[in-house]
């Protein structure tokens, strides 16, 4: 076997990942400058590295390991599926039992009518999909003119040319010549930096009408769908006001619009329900999924759809689309164990009722300090607005993140993975954390927005 467990030095780990290695969302030339941090091994909620440092992992990966590190079981449902069935496509009139079971699970636990599913491995690639299946939906109603698909700015779908496009982040607007035709925008939900003199009730329903203006401009009988994730994952832990999400649902009924819920990070415990769709209460036809149906331990993504939504479909002949790994056995043997685990242990009850309720309650004592005008969570969700003026909610005269990367080096520093975006911090922990290891981790981000105030201070930000 060739598993990596002894390693060399770390310095040469870092010389042979600079000449060799690619990464994503990454300026090269800094990487190669500064060397990698090289994550050896983790168990639980910790990473430990190269150099023996532990850190606890407050972003649960890239918001995926709901289960946490080390669970074998994963493994060995690995394992025993590779050694019967390690890979066959569901193309050309063919299943297999692992994608068969994964599909049924998944339609008990979706809410609704969401019981027909679209492998992927990937929120990337369920979105592309999503771009496609919809436009082919209504093409098959006989309304092709509805095409256009309207998302929200600073949201996160994925990083191919088509999800990227769905989203609204402009730096990848900016690579690449994004957004393809039929996609556009309105604005986030984020009171904080846009809120103004509303109160958030207000700008909520502000936001929402964005949408049916945006709908009345183009026409109801050229736009397809609605797209946006519960809760702004990579955009900033952005929890839209109570206002924001009824509102949406109102006119995407009104102008027969498919509301598509992207589930990414938001699914599978992480609000305190099996989706963030029932935290917020709305009913779309499409769902994407991905990270936390496997933790992170496998890629397997998908797009779950209604039953009237995939009877359309079905009805309409082939659907010229699909990918070599759409169902890969091993990863949905990894996916049902993983749910497995999560229901039998109960991680969601143990969210909604012990873990969230106690970092809602640690996590808003951060906005005590003098540089943060906004510390907000939703189940193991949260976010921290940095600011060198809280009543004003004022941005740094800086460029946009340079205080926000500040904390996160020193967070690092500090034995904490926290995820900046601009200057708001973000976490989303492993869904097993404990109240003593919420502990650990307020108080290893109270030291981190500490250091990085200290070094604002000095340069004049505040």
């Amino acid at each position: 076997m060739n598993l990596i467990f002894n390693h060399p030095p770390t310095d040469e780990m870092q010389a042979l990942d600079a000449a060799h290695h690619l990464h994503p969302f990454t300026d090269g030339e800094k990487l190669a400058h500064a060397g990698a941090r090289v994550i050896t091994r983790a168990n639980g909620v910790i990473l430990t590295d190269s150099d023996g440092n532990e850190l606890l992992d407050a972003m649960a990966g890239l918001w995926c390991v709901n289960i946490g590190y080390g669970r074998d079981e994963l493994a060995e449902a690995a394992r025993a599926q590779m050694r019967q069935l390690p890979y066959y496509n569901t193309f050309f009139h063919t299943t297999h039992m692992p994608a068969v079971s994964l599909s049924a699970r998944l339609a008990d636990l979706a809410p609704g009518d969401l019981d027909h599913f679209f492998f992927a491995s990937s929120g990337s690639e369920a979105n592309d999909t999503n771009i496609r299946l919809v436009r082919h939906y209504w093409a098959a109603k006989g309304k092709p003119e509805k095409q256009v698909i309207i998302s929200r700015e600073n949201a996160y779908h994925g990083s191919s040319v088509g999800s990227a496009s769905l989203g609204g982040m402009a730096q990848m607007h900016a690579q690449g010549g994004l957004p393809i035709p039929g996609v556009a925008h309105i604005s986030e939900p984020n009171w904080f930096a846009l809120g103004g003199d509303l109160d958030p009730d207000e700008f909520g329903i502000r936001c929402a009408m964005e949408l049916e203006q945006k709908i009345v401009e183009f026409g109801e009988d050229k736009v397809a769908a609605f797209i946006a994730e519960p809760v702004q994952g990579a955009g900033g832990v952005i929890i839209p006001p109570k206002t924001y999400w009824p509102e949406i649902q109102r006119i995407c009924d009104r102008y027969e619009i498919l509301l598509i819920a992207d589930e990414v990070i938001c699914g599978f415990g992480r609000t305190g329900e099996w989706f963030g769709c029932q935290t917020m209460g709305i009913r779309p036809q499409i769902m994407t999924i991905a990270k936390g149906v496997t933790s992170g331990y496998l890629p397997l993504g998908g797009s779950i759809v209604s039953a009237e939504v995939a009877d359309v479909l079905n009805g309409a002949g082939e659907f010229f689309h699909g990918y070599t790994y759409s169902g890969h056995p091993v990863a949905c043997a990894v996916a049902l164990e993983n749910l497995r685990i999560i229901e039998e242990e109960r991680l969601i009850e143990h969210v909604r009722d012990v873990a969230a309720p106690y970092l809602s309650e640690k996590w808003a004592g951060l906005a005590e300090h003098p540089m943060v005008g906004e510390a907000c969570s939703l189940g193991l969700m949260a976010s921290l607005a940095l600011t060198p003026d809280k009543a004003k909610r004022a941005a740094f005269d800086a460029p946009k993140g340079t205080v926000g990367l500040r904390c996160r080096e020193a967070s690092f520093a500090g034995g904490l993975v926290m995820r900046h975006v601009g200057d708001r911090m973000v976490i989303s922990p492993p869904l097993i954390i404990t109240p003593a290891e919420i502990d650990v981790l307020v108080e290893r981000a109270w030291a981190a927005i500490d250091s990085a105030y200290g070094w604002a201070k000095e340069e004049g930000l505040i």
